[in-house]
């Protein structure tokens, strides 16, 4: 019974899409729909943020790890966000800052010592990864989100070198307006963590790819002096930035989309329609055997425990053989009650009288499978057809047998007719290709002349089981 109140909150499910409430004097079970537009927005989805913290120039000539000590610069950003789904978002982000820097280029030069200071304008992806991996069957709620964050800018910056080879000429200074040339790629991860519905603070990592060599300030070009662009092979001088932000979350709403799983809506919604709907019962009459099915309409209302059923509450019995896929040993082939499903390896010994015999072989005829509309007999009848020929062949050698073909009654008699013959020879040569002695068998195809079940005519007024009984191949004596 919790199985079919599931199944029937189930249905309900796309009703929740456009089901939403704003009036909180209204009790948590009552449902209202609004149009899906912007105005019926349900969260957040704007955001600024502020923060700052360290800058290093880690990938360049001039680095900020310098002689097992760490030159730290700052650096501080805000940013405008906005969330598109809870799993993506973009950020327009400007960020102002400082490295400080060192390299040693030679004994005349010395430790040659300068600063970046920088100016960028950028705009961020923002990829949820939690959200993105939570797992569907997660009900609880949760603060720690992992971002991953992508993007491009224009970086502005103005730099400056001094060492003791050059401190007598001048100080040098590399200045860069923040325009087309001065495109960058910006990337990296942040550990999010909700406060509150109105705040949010991030640990975030940065790392910002220059494009150019002389963003640490060692010189415009690797061949004219001072000649520090040739420490290291690298035509990009990167800087890394690690920073603590803070997130002011805007909007009327409760909660900001960053931090809803759609799963937690349907959770939510689902448990207040369990409770609405506890005392509604599916079925009238109930369900005895605890299959699925409504006693209104379970054709078999005393289904084993365990036994697969069809829609009408009836077990399956793939192969037709009276034996019902919970009990059959071999469910893919036809035998009898007495052996579990499974066929009986009959040796070849006489049987004792002609009719117990005929009724032998019409066990292992019944439900041989051709071909749609053909004579080619199925290979998984070729083993029946074997029982079938061994017994046939213990037989006395003065009996004469027919080999009887019968159809339904769809169709025309003479196409009928054909067929039942063409199908019922096929046997025939599968038998004496088996070793049964071709002159006590004879073939005879009667079509639609021979209904097992004489009120399938028309086909029409039958169930299917009963027009599938009418088409067979049997063995009767002549």
């Amino acid at each position: 019974m919790i199985m079919k109140k599931k199944l029937f909150l189930l249905l309900l499910l796309p009703v929740l899409g456009l089901a939403q409430t704003n009036n909180e004097a209204a009790s948590d079970t009552e449902i209202k729909t609004q149009p899906f537009n912007n105005k019926s927005r349900l969260f957040k989805d704007w955001s600024v943020s502020v923060g700052g913290g360290g800058a290093f120039m880690s990938h360049a000539d001039l680095t900020s790890f310098y002689g097992g000590d760490i030159n730290w610069g700052w650096h501080g950003y805000v940013s405008l966000d906005k969330q598109i789904s809870h799993t993506f978002g973009i950020s327009l982000m400007y960020t102002k800052g400082q490295t400080n820097q060192k390299a040693y280029l030679n004994e005349a030069a010395g430790v040659g010592h300068g600063y970046t200071k920088f100016d960028q304008l950028a705009l961020l992806g923002d990829v949820n990864f939690s959200n993105i991996m939570r797992r569907v069957d997660n009900k609880s709620n949760f603060r720690w989100a992992l971002h991953g964050y992508g993007g491009i800018g224009f970086t502005g910056y103005k730099t400056f070198l001094q060492d003791n080879a050059i401190l007598s000429k001048w100080p040098l200074y590399i200045e860069q307006k923040m325009d087309i040339a001065s495109f960058t790629y910006i990337g990296g991860i942040g550990l999010k963590y909700n406060i509150s519905r109105l705040l949010d603070i991030e640990l975030r990592t940065l790392y910002m790819l220059s494009g150019d060599e002389e963003f640490d300030g060692g010189g415009w070009t690797r061949e004219a002096n001072p000649g520090y662009n040739e420490i290291n092979d690298t035509y990009s001088d990167n800087a890394w930035l690690v920073n603590l932000g803070i997130s002011f979350k805007l909007g009327k709403n409760k909660d900001h989309l960053r931090w809803v799983d759609p799963l937690q809506m349907a959770y939510a919604k689902t448990a207040a329609l369990e409770d609405q709907f506890k005392d509604f019962n599916v079925c009238e009459k109930g369900d005895g055997d605890n299959d699925g099915v409504c006693d209104d309409w379970d054709r078999q209302l005393d289904t084993p425990a365990g036994a697969r059923v069809d829609g009408a509450g009836v077990a399956l019995d793939i192969d037709l053989d009276g034996v019902i896929d919970l009990n059959d040993k071999c469910v893919t082939v036809p035998g009898p009650i007495s052996n579990n499903g499974c066929p009986i390896e009959t040796t070849a010994q006489p049987i004792a009288t002609k009719q117990v015999a005929i009724d032998e072989i019409n066990k292992y005829f019944k439900g041989i499978e051709f071909e749609l509309n053909k004579d080619v007999i199925r290979s998984k009848s070729f083993q029946d057809l074997n029982q079938a020929a061994d017994i046939i062949k213990t037989l006395g050698a003065g009996d004469s047998f027919i080999v009887v073909g019968a159809t339904d009654s769809r169709g025309s008699s003479a196409y009928n007719k054909k067929l039942s013959q063409a199908r019922a020879n096929a046997v025939l040569k599968y038998l004496v290709d088996k070793g049964v002695s071709s002159s006590v068998l004879t073939a005879e195809g009667r079509g639609k002349e021979d209904l097992k079940y004489t009120e399938c005519d028309p086909a029409t007024n039958c169930p299917e089981w009963k027009n599938e009984a009418n088409r067979r191949v049997y063995f009767v004596a002549k």
